[in-house]
């Protein structure tokens, strides 16, 4: 049986393996699942979608590694969701989403990192953590993630890797708060 993950920012229950053709369809999929899971409120749909047009999230992983996915990290705004969570979902076939440097290329994605996050001061905190955990993480480890097909397996892998460095992450944060502030 497969350890699993004890931290704050993540649940096995939202943890997902995708199917769906478009971000729209995998994005109504998830958001309904979510919703039920009592994670977000009814209106989050629309304001996941709103903003992924407005603000794409989309990254190219081939600057980390060519071998790498592209992943996406769509999340919006805090007065839509109810917990504060990462929701790792594994796409079964790539879709498309704009790229959130040069939002007019488009890149294929196979895997999401979906932010709720009912803190609005902590979203640069959550999205650091994860760019983070993309490019420190072994190239094993991102291989058994990306490569996936249960949500079990996709949240002890994400979960138990992103907490050491999460772990690392604050440790840092506390060192560098207290030389700044000569506490």
């Amino acid at each position: 049986m497969a350890k699993t993950v004890e931290n704050d920012l993540f649940d096995a229950a939202l943890a997902f393996v995708e199917d769906g053709d478009d971000q729209d369809t995998v994005f109504k999929q998830v958001s309904d699942q979510l919703l039920v899971a009592g994670a977000v409120k009814p209106d989050f749909y629309e304001h996941l979608s709103e903003r992924e047009k407005n603000y794409p999230t989309g990254i190219d992983m081939s600057v980390v590694n060519a071998e790498y996915p592209n992943v996406a990290i769509p999340h919006t705004e805090g007065e839509f969701v109810n917990v504060r969570k990462i929701v790792p979902i594994r796409l079964k076939k790539p879709i498309e989403f704009a790229n959130m440097i040069a939002p007019d290329q488009k890149l294929k994605v196979s895997f999401l990192f979906m932010i709720l996050n009912n803190d609005p001061e902590g979203q640069a905190n959550v999205l650091a953590q994860i760019m983070d955990f993309l490019t420190t993480s072994s190239a094993e480890t991102l291989a058994k993630l990306f490569g996936a097909d249960d949500a079990a397996t996709i949240y002890n892998v994400f979960g138990n890797q992103f907490l050491k460095i999460r772990r690392r992450f604050v440790m840092t944060v506390k060192i560098f708060g207290s030389l700044w502030c000569g506490c």
